[in-house]
């Protein structure tokens, strides 16, 4: 099968609690749906989006968290990758922000139904826990980029 080419400049979210814990969600491809991985929020800017607008847009379609673009830290990493999805090749340009939130509930109410149907669950994890787990989660590089964000919710 010849997937179709897709390029997509992101905004990523990590929201992190009250513990220092930082919110991934668990999903999977259509096309593999037995390697499911940890994914962080985020989402491809729409229009006259900026990313940080794509950003705040994304944490509550995906979570149903609701912040403000002033209560985001960052850019605190940017890079490129490339995969597949269901039947796209994609390539995504990503720039990854942080937004506290204290006590917030998790929602997929707002998802997309192609979301709603390839997504598993969520977690908060700890940047030890991501360090010690054999589980796939992605950006492989996400201890290194959580610990930019200092107690004070700045990134450093």
């Amino acid at each position: 099968m010849t997937l179709i080419p897709l390029r997509r400049f992101t905004g990523r979210v990590l929201p992190i609690n009250e513990e220092g814990r930082v919110l991934l969600l668990h999903g999977f491809d259509p096309a593999a749906p037995e390697q499911p991985f940890w994914f962080t929020i985020g989402g491809a800017a729409e229009g006259e989006e900026t990313l940080l607008d794509a950003a705040v847009r994304e944490l509550f379609e995906e979570a149903g968290i609701a912040a403000q673009a002033g209560d985001f830290t960052g850019p605190l990493a940017t890079g490129t990758i490339s995969f597949n999805f269901a039947e796209y090749a994609i390539t995504q340009d990503q720039t990854f922000f942080a937004v506290r939130v204290p006590g917030a509930e998790v929602s997929f109410e707002h998802m997309e139904e192609v979301e709603k149907r390839t997504t598993l669950g969520h977690r908060w994890w700890s940047v030890a826990e991501l360090e010690a787990t054999d589980e796939t989660f992605f950006p492989p590089d996400l201890p290194a980029i959580l610990r930019k964000i200092t107690l004070d919710g700045e990134s450093g």
